[in-house]
């Protein structure tokens, strides 16, 4: 390869998420009953994760989308060959209502499990879920529950945990519902949703990443 890019295609992605659940047992060990797809690296693999929990339960989980940023805001970043510059700090740009009548009624003795693309830093996850934990208090709160007995479960779903020092750590009680569908080293990850020219060459630049013929 002429760059340090790993260039990721869709099937793959669709692959290493077939394997996940079938390693982790998801469907059976943990058992998520809401997805959070943290936007937008998170939605389609939330989406391909969702089908394989449903082919196996036979249910299908709602998905609820959040916005968090922590890449600063270029044009174009992580697309032509534009850089993404790491922030130092998470940005909320979307997050769950409780408010309307479509809203989510109550997180309080669920099984949530956040789904994100990538875990690079960390800061990114430890943020969604430091933000949960505050909501599912306030609705522990409202109902008169002491706090942390609603029985309620936050797991982290990635597609891909970079092999490096994490900035931040997660609750130990969210790490052991922690998974990974793959390990890569610390290099640009170029996903196939951030491609803007020829997805076909993607994909075979893909093969050539990862020495596969998916």
């Amino acid at each position: 390869m002429s760059d340090n890019k790993l260039y990721i295609s869709y099937n793959q992605i669709h692959q290493l998420i077939d394997n996940a659940v079938k390693t982790y047992n998801l469907d059976t060990d943990f058992q998520p009953d809401l997805i959070i797809a943290i936007g937008g690296g998170g939605f389609i693999p939330a989406r391909i994760l969702r089908s394989f929990l449903k082919a196996k339960s036979g249910h299908n989980i709602p998905i609820q989308a959040i916005g968090l940023s922590l890449y600063e805001e270029l044009p174009n970043a992580g697309q032509d060959g534009v850089p993404e510059v790491p922030g130092v700090q998470v940005t909320k740009t979307q997050w769950l209502n409780f408010g309307g009548s479509d809203s989510l009624v109550s997180l309080l003795g669920r099984r949530i499990l956040i789904v994100d693309e990538v875990d690079d830093s960390r800061k990114t996850l430890v943020y969604a879920v430091a933000e949960l934990l505050k909501d599912i208090a306030q609705q522990e709160k409202e109902r008169g529950i002491e706090e942390g007995a609603s029985g309620t479960e936050i797991g982290v779903f990635v597609v891909y945990n970079k092999e490096k020092p994490k900035a931040e750590e997660l609750p130990e009680a969210v790490m052991q519902r922690y998974f990974a569908a793959a390990t890569t080293p610390d290099r640009w990850l170029a996903f196939p949703w951030d491609c803007t020219t020829d997805i076909k060459q993607h994909t075979e630049l893909a093969k050539l990443s990862f020495g596969t013929d998916i």
